[in-house]
Formats: C-alpha cells, structure tokens, sequence
C-alpha cells in the first residue's frame, strides 16, 4: 500500500506521449527531446495544469521551474529503461495490474455497466436479510467434484422442501463454520457486500423462499430469504469501549457501567472517552468513527444492532458486550441513502471493478475475438494440448513433443499469425504447481495466452483513442519506473550507507547550528487537576509511581529544543525545574534538566536532516551525471507556445 501511494504521488510528473501512434503528434510541437526522445507541447501543459491550481501559479518563472523538473523526471525515467527496468518481472506484474485496474472502466460493455450501476443503485435502497448453507467447493474443482457436490446440496435442499427447519438443517451440515453458531443467518446485507451470484440471487428471493443451488467461487449454497425491507444507510458513532480478555472481565463490566452512571450525572463524553476508553485512535477525538452502513459491522453484529437502534441525535444505548469488550455508544446523526445522481459516478467505478462485471468475460472475450478476427488450427492446438503431462501438476513442465511443431501457427490475430512456440514459452513460464488434470491445465494456460493477446491488441486501441486512458496507463508506467530507480540510486544509499551519512554530516556540519535551547522532557495529559497534583509531587521531590505514569497521555522523552521546536517549550519560563503549561486544550508538564548554549547540533540531533539533505545531494549528483550521459534539447519554438498558452495575463 504505501508503494502505491508513492507512485500514485510521483505520477504527477508524468507524461501522456507513450502508446501514441507518431501521426497523431504531426500538429504537436517538441518541447524538449532527453536521448532523442521526444516530449510535446500538449503533454506539458496536460501535466502542468492537473498539477497547478492556483491562479498564482501561472507565471513565466513557475512555468520555467516546472520545466526543469519535468527535463529531470524524464531523465531519471530514461535511465531506468536504459536498464531495463521496465523488463524485469516485478515490473511486468505490478504494471499489469495497475493496467488491468485503470482499463476496467472503458473496456466494459457502456450499456451493460450503466444497468449494472443502476442496478446496484436499486438494491443499494434496500437492505436484504438471508441465510444460507454451504457445500463447500473450489473454483477449479474437477467434474467430478464438481457433481458431487452439486447432488450433496441438492439433497439438502430436498429436506428443506419437505419441510425441515433450515436453521436446524444448516448446523447439521453447511460447512461455513459460522452456521454452527448462527444457523446459516447472515443478518441484514445490501449491494457489493456479498460476492455478486449470491447477492443476485438473494435479492430475487421473496421472503421465506429458497433459492436453487447457487455457485460461488466459495461452492454451492442454498439460500432463504427472511426479511428485506427499505435500506436505512449510514449511522455516525461514537464509543467508548472497555476491552475484555485479560482475565479479569468482572471488573471491566463495573467499570463500564460506572462510566454510564457517570454520563447520567451530567459528566462530559468526551472527557470520560478520553480518559477512559480503549480505543487509542478515537479517544481524543471523543470515540467518533467513520460512518458505516448496514453489513459493514459484520463481525460485530452486536454493535450494528445497537447503533441503528438509536433514534435521535446525542441518545446514549445502555453498556453492551461484543466479542472485543464492553461499549457505549452515542448516536451522531444518520444518514439516509443519497439520490442517485450523488453516487453514480462512484458506484460506476465500484461496479466497474467488481465481480458482477467480470462475469461478462467470456461473452466479452468472444465478441474480442469476432473483433480481431481471431481463428485458430484446432489439430495444431490439441496436439499441443497432447503434450501435457504429470509434470504440469508440479509447475516443472517442458514441452517434449515434435520440435517441428514450435513453428506451427496454432491462432492468428488481424492477421498475425502466432506460432505454438510462442505458446508453449508462455506455459512454461507461467505454469504452477496444481492439482488439476495436466490436459485441463495445459487448456487453461492456453486460453489465459490468448486472451491476454486479445487485450495486448484492445490496449493498443485504447491508447490510440481513449485519452484519458492513454494518460492514467503512462503515469502509472512511468511512476513505478521512477520509484524503482529512485529507490537504487537515492533513497536506499542515503539510509543505508552510515558512513557515507556521517561523512555528509562531517562536511556541512556547520550548517547545522541551533540557538539558546532547553534540554527537557514533556508530560501530556487531558486531566488539568491530575497535573497539578503531579507537579506539586514532583516539587517536593516525591517519585511518581507507576500507575500515575500509566495515566499520562503521553511522554516524551528529554531532548534538545530550540524555541520554534514546540509550542509547548515555547510557552514555558526558560528555568531549571517543572514548569506546568496548557496548549491546545491539553495540559503539560515540562521539566527542564539544563540550559544550552548556542552551537552546532550533533549527529543524532539531526540524523533525519542530515538523511534528507544528503538525498538532496545524491540526486543532483546523479541528476548532473544523466545530462552528460542523455542530451537534452529544449525547443524555444516549444517553450515559447506553452508559456504563452500558460501564463497569465
């Protein structure tokens, strides 16, 4: 994740030009060329107006600064590939995947997405509730199986139709492991919760029906519907929460509801939250956590229960236990289900990259087919086909058959003949091991080999017309490449090389100088009584002890700091002893050890600046030594037209 969000943040320097046939830049000027690689006009001032939105921002000088960076991006970009970066493996696959994600929304079928948006939004007002007994069976499970299990399911669903208890029969024999507890019951659901066969065919379900078989990539299930009703969307929370499993949850269950005698007696939430609620990342803000709707709080049915029980703004529900302690909870406000017009963009691209999408594949991949003129030599593919053996089950397959057969074209594509070589390197590289039949994986390999030359050639053609597309698919292509060579040639050797660290610091140490400074520790809490009765501890020279430390919010250790450091040092009388303070609502105590003089800070006072500022030098230093190894050619034909068409007037 935080690769991702990296490269999403490098992609602002990218570029739009790569895929685009060289006819369609005829009417384009150069701006800059890095190795004789061109960069055009439209493609700065794409980059450069998505990336400045202030008014300020268009000036000659910007526009200048801004070139310069793009000149630097792009010869970093440059040398990755002279590399081969874009080759290796790691980036292939990670490539791919962003490629297959960004493509999602235009490749799909525009009616069929539309329906299956308005659909979603047409469930999305109404909450389902179901429950369900599972047969267990994996996606690529033999006929075989595949049939037995079919009959185990369909005799379950015979009992149900004679009559038995589904809750009973569902504890008998689902195999998800929750049913044993629950009977199968789900409780209330809505859209893109469940994997899409099972929310389809549950919301077709009238109450107390049940369904046919129905597979998912999980097995088959029976469904049965017990309740739907109108959707009440989303319910904002706060709590407080006291959490159990250490042993003694007798005494955590007085504690909570001490707290509630406490918020009767009029004491404030948000200082009861702060002061004794378990949650660390929303006690300070007094327990709040994000709006959620129906189904979202699965694993915890009970604390949905009672948060949409709750009717008015600012009603507390009595203490309550789920299985990670015990909570109280306030209601903030609902909100109900938005207008379709507010969310259908964002359900669009929800839609667009879930399941109930993916399921139109194969009618997809046949119309691509029809499209691309794809045809295929069906005895040159089962001869290949022929060749599988045990070894495919291992992952460890070579192809043994007639070497003759490699130059055989075995399928064509607008016309471009592709060979079984082609096909049988691509099964070797990408075979796995498995327990399927060698026949039927050898199968699979081959239809994955020719969809993805399919969508080698329906990439093409979305880089050739789809705009946007073509701009998404090179940022994302160019932002990994600059994360990967930034990382070998700057981030990595900053960290990693101590000496060379502390060889930069020795260097330019004098730029490290700090004025008057305290050296001091800072104690944090929100109970401004608490502090006092600590410092008046510590003036008389008594020890804290240990549970007193515990009900600190916080505590810092001693450190130098200058007075623009901490608002907290700031606010303080610059004196040996304990001096107490209040900032932002929050009460400190700062005890200051020794007073310093002015002087030049050490290694370990500085080592994050002196990473960052030795990072700084790497790249010039490595920025310089591109320029000497790719020319770079400006046209001032090219720069005058952007600066004209971007500065202000």
């Amino acid at each position: 994740m935080v690769r991702k969000i990296i490269v999403v943040a490098l992609c602002v320097l990218t570029g739009v030009a790569w895929g685009q046939k060289s006819g369609e830049r005829a009417q384009q000027q150069v701006l800059f060329s890095v190795n004789g690689r061109p960069v055009y006009t439209d493609e700065f001032t794409y980059l450069y107006k998505k990336n400045h939105l202030k008014s300020t921002d268009f000036t000659q000088a910007k526009v200048e600064e801004y070139l310069d960076m793009l000149i630097n991006f792009k010869l970093k970009v440059e040398e990755a590939r002279a590399r081969g970066l874009d080759t290796t493996e790691s980036f292939v696959k990670e490539f791919r995947t962003y490629r297959e994600e960004l493509k999602k929304p235009y490749v799909a079928e525009k009616d069929e997405l539309d329906r299956l948006t308005q659909e979603a939004y047409q469930r999305l007002t109404e909450e389902v509730k179901a429950a369900h007994i599972l047969i267990s069976l994996k996606p690529e499970a033999t006929p075989e199986d595949t049939l037995t299990a079919f009959k185990k399911i369909m005799t379950v669903r015979d009992r149900l139709v004679k009559g038995e208890d589904f809750e009973r029969v569902a504890k008998e024999v689902s195999e998800d492991p929750s049913a044993r507890v629950n009977g199968g019951n789900l409780g209330y659901f809505t859209v893109l919760q469940m994997v899409y066969p099972f929310e389809e065919a549950t919301y077709k379900l009238k109450p107390g029906e049940i369904s046919n078989p129905v597979r998912t990539r999980f097995g088959y299930h029976l469904i049965k519907l017990l309740d739907r009703k109108p959707a009440r969307g989303e319910v904002e929370v706060s709590h407080i929460i006291l959490r159990t499993g250490s042993g003694d949850d007798a005494k955590v269950k007085n504690k909570i509801f001490e707290i509630y005698d406490q918020l009767q007696g009029g004491r404030s939430w948000d200082e009861l939250c702060k002061e004794f609620s378990d949650d660390p990342s929303t006690k300070d803000g007094g327990g709040k956590l994000r709006p959620f709707g129906v189904g979202a709080m699965a694993s915890v049915p009970e604390f949905e229960s009672v948060a949409f029980s709750l009717k008015n703004s600012g009603d507390v529900s009595d203490p309550f236990q789920t299985g990670f302690g015990w909570h109280i909870v306030r209601l903030e406000k609902k909100i109900p289900v938005p207008a379709f017009a507010e969310v259908s963009a964002s359900l669009k691209r929800r839609v667009g990259r879930d399941e109930r999408l993916q399921l139109s594949t194969q009618k997809l991949l046949e119309q691509k087919k029809k499209t691309y003129g794809f045809t295929e030599k069906l005895e040159i593919k089962k001869q290949i086909l022929a060749s599988a053996d045990s070894s495919l089950q291992k992952g460890t397959w070579k192809f043994a058959g007639d070497a003759a057969l490699r130059n055989a074209a075995v399928c064509e594509l607008q016309a471009v003949v592709h060979t079984a070589g082609e096909f049988i390197r691509y099964a070797e590289k990408n075979q796995s091991q498995t327990s399927q039949a060698p026949a039927e994986q050898l199968g699979q390999l081959y239809d994955r080999w020719v969809e993805e030359k399919l969508n080698e050639l329906e990439d093409a053609k979305l880089m050739a017309t789809v705009p946007e597309f073509r701009n998404l698919l090179n940022e994302y292509r160019e932002g990994i490449l600059l994360f990967t060579i930034m990382e070998k040639e700057v981030w990595n050797k900053a960290s990693e090389d101590s000496i060379a660290l502390r060889k930069h610091y020795e260097a330019t140490r004098d730029t490290y100088q700090a004025g008057d400074r305290v050296r001091a520790r800072i104690f944090a809490s929100a109970d401004a009584k608490f502090m006092e009765e600590v410092k008046l501890k510590v003036s008389k020279g008594d020890s804290l002890k240990q549970e007193e430390v515990k009900k600190f919010k916080s505590i810092t250790p001693f450190a130098n700091y200058e007075r623009a450091d901490s608002k907290v040092i700031a606010s303080i009388p610059w004196t040996i002893g304990s001096h107490s303070t209040e900032v932002d609502g929050t009460y400190y105590l700062v005890e200051v050890e020794s007073l310093l003089p002015p002087g030049r800070k050490n290694f370990e006072e500085v080592r994050a600046q002196v990473v960052s500022n030795y990072q700084d030098a790497l790249e010039k230093q490595w920025v310089a030594a591109l320029k000497q190894k790719y020319p770079v050619k400006v046209n001032s034909k090219g720069k005058k037209t952007v600066i004209r068409g971007l500065v202000k007037k």
